[in-house]
């Protein structure tokens, strides 16, 4: 392979011909002195403001510090290092803190190296090579292994300093939208729990304020209760076909399975097909679209979701059901929506005795009581509204998934200077940044 110009091959991969491979003993100061051994007197101790870190986050909050400046983490020993690639294998820690017997820590050392691009560098890096067997499914990176790791090192703590930047810079971003993200699920579940339950009424359907006691909760005056039996037209399940996997095709008649079914959303990456012949001997267990799907055996049970054009005149298999809903008298929205609401859910789980979970039989799902609006058009109300809130947080997750994979594609591209930064990486915005 044809190196680019100004690029070398190196015992790292392929760098800057400017940059420098060095081994952590000579680019970083190893601190292991400032660790905090675990003992018990130290456990008594932590009911303070000081984080107390261990090999992958903070383990509690400690009176005392031993720690005060800027260092990066990495894991000595744990089951951890088994899980490298999920599991990021640094830390980075500022200010006031403790530091447990089972991280090394380090620094950068002045005019050469700065503390966060070893942060950087080593995060998601694989080290499983440098690693002894300590046991059954513990691992240890001895201080002696860990000095002859190498790493790229940019020629000026200026350009380290820069790349770390940037990459905080997204950080900080994704670290928003998560809490963006998981501040609308809250505004979201919060809403769900009044509108389902009349607690708050929208615009056009408010009432006077009179509400009753119910076997589900208290309900405004003019709502009733149902019972899913009553109010459909069809509750029931499929079966897999003979030879099961094996008859799957590639396209055909979609057969939707549990792992199909999520939390409000349908998973149809890995959806199965099956052929006409096979569908025209399962007729009863034809989807329509708006038929609710609800999840009735193993781990996922009480997941639900609403059928649509993907997989309409498909089949299910014997672990969804499919309830239709009689129209003039249930929204599908709204029904679906109650059966994933704490109310829906607690029911549920007070059929699975022992809270094993192990399966809902089709008696059990037609019992199950929903509040009811007296009107569709209520309960559609209600379905939208909480429609608007399932858009924004998928938005916001689609965001937030685009930022993580701008930040992998920056990370592989500037921790290994394939691309270069022109200037101090300080804006707020990785987009305001000019790269070569």
């Amino acid at each position: 392979m044809e190196l680019k110009e100004g690029y070398k091959q190196t015992e790292v991969g392929i760098i800057p011909e400017d940059w420098l491979v060095m081994p952590i003993s000579e680019a970083f100061e190893i601190c292991n002195n400032l660790r905090l051994p675990i003992s018990a007197n130290n456990r008594q101790m932590m009911q303070g403001e000081y984080p107390y870190y261990g090999p992958t986050k903070i383990q509690d909050h400690i009176d005392e510090y031993r720690v005060d400046g800027e260092y990066a983490l990495i894991g000595e020993d744990g089951d951890h290092f088994l899980k490298w690639e999920k599991t990021p294998m640094t830390q980075y820690a500022k200010g006031k803190f403790n530091v447990n017997n089972h991280a090394h820590v380090l620094k950068g050392i002045e005019g050469l190296t700065d503390t966060k691009w070893f942060y950087n560098f080593f995060k998601h890096r694989n080290i499983s090579q440098y690693l002894t067997r300590q046991g059954a499914g513990r691992y240890k990176l001895s201080k002696s292994s860990l000095k002859r790791i190498l790493c790229a090192i940019p020629p000026t703590v200026d350009e380290q300093q820069n790349i770390s930047n940037l990459l905080s810079s997204i950080d900080s971003l994704i670290h928003s939208l998560e809490q963006l993200t998981e501040k609308k699920r809250l505004i979201k579940k919060g809403a769900m729990q009044e509108l389902l339950t009349g607690k708050r009424r929208l615009q056009g359907f408010e009432s006077q304020k009179i509400y009753k006691k119910t076997e589900i909760g208290i309900i405004p005056q003019d709502w009733g209760i149902g019972q899913i039996g009553n109010l459909t037209v069809k509750v029931g399940s499929g079966i897999t076909p003979t030879g099961g996997a094996k008859t799957y095709k590639s396209y055909g008649r979609p057969f939707v399975r549990s792992q199909n079914v999520g939390w409000g959303e349908l998973y149809l990456n890995e959806l199965a097909y099956i052929d006409e012949a096979t569908h025209a001997k399962f007729q009863s267990t034809e989807i329509m679209e708006s038929d609710v799907l609800l999840n009735i055996t193993g781990a996922s049970i009480g997941r639900s979701a609403l059928a649509d054009d993907r997989i309409a005149n498909g089949n299910v298999n014997q672990h969804v059901c499919i309830i239709r809903p009689a129209t003039e008298h249930l929204s599908p929205f709204y029904l679906n929506y109650f059966l994933l609401s704490s109310h829906g859910q607690r029911q549920i789980d007070a059929f699975q005795a022992g809270g094993n979970r192990q399966g809902l039989n089709f008696g059990q799902i037609k019992s199950i009581l929903l509040c009811l609006p007296k009107t569709v058009e209520e309960q559609n109300a209600i379905a939208n509204t909480l429609k608007q809130f399932d858009t924004e947080v998928l938005g916001l997750e689609k965001k937030l998934e685009k930022y993580k994979k701008i930040k992998q594609g920056m990370m592989q591209n500037l921790l290994t200077g394939k691309i270069r930064l022109t200037k101090p990486a300080t804006t707020e915005s990785p987009n305001d940044v000019k790269l070569f």
